[in-house]
């Protein structure tokens, strides 16, 4: 059973005619778009989608969505996905380092909806490192002032060419450790306070709605 598709066709379910929607990227909101792609062909709804990396660009083009801007257009919904969501629906995101633009379209957006498998549920966050995105003159200092707030920094290394992962916007993503994250909402205002940090990947206050797929079906927090 695909619980990321499972999740991704619910939130599709959620768009209504003639709305603007934020496009996220990764690997459940790949479903999300199909199914959005899919509702625009069956049902014949005009709706517009404001992606939030080259990803859910080529997906968005490819499944005949069309695309706009926040220049634009208001967001009426925002779906993406999460590494992380703890009980009072705060996030960790950043794994397909798009976190910066996916916060801006996200925070944008009159409802977020968050899709994922039911195994991103965790107690506290912290698992999952915190992804930033610096600008790549800044690493010794940031790596210096993550260090005293108690992380543990890495640059993230790309897979399939040498070197560092750079953002779609041309920028550095590291990777930050916490043994523990006792306030989110105070470690995502930190870190952004770090001079040469462009975004973290705290998201905290935002979310509306989360949709998991899980082994018994779909499950909606509110």
């Amino acid at each position: 059973m695909n619980l990321k598709k499972i999740a991704g066709f619910a939130a599709a379910e959620e768009i209504k005619d003639n709305q603007i929607i934020g496009l996220g990227t990764g690997s459940t909101t790949h479903y999300f778009i199909e199914k959005v792609g899919m509702k625009i062909k069956e049902e014949n709804i005009e709706v517009m989608g404001i992606p939030t990396s080259y990803q859910s660009f080529l997906l968005a083009k490819q499944w005949k969505i069309p695309v706009t801007t926040l220049d634009e257009h208001d967001i009426d919904i925002a779906v993406d996905g999460a590494d992380e969501i703890d009980p009072d629906f705060n996030l960790i995101k950043g794994g397909g380092a798009a976190h910066t633009l996916e916060k801006i379209v996200d925070y944008s957006a009159n409802e977020l909806i968050i899709i994922a498998d039911d195994s991103k549920l965790v107690d506290k966050l912290g698992k999952f490192p915190v992804p930033l995105e610096i600008i790549s003159e800044s690493v010794k200092p940031v790596f210096s002032a993550i260090h005293d707030m108690g992380g543990k920094p890495k640059i993230r290394i790309a897979k399939y060419k040498d070197g560092p992962v750079i953002s779609d916007k041309g920028n550095f993503i590291i990777d930050a450790k916490f043994e523990k994250i006792d306030n989110p909402i105070q470690l995502e205002k930190d870190l952004n306070s770090i001079p040469g940090v462009i975004e973290n990947g705290i998201f905290s206050q935002m979310v509306d709605k989360v949709i998991l797929g899980t082994n018994d079906g779909v499950k909606v927090l509110k």
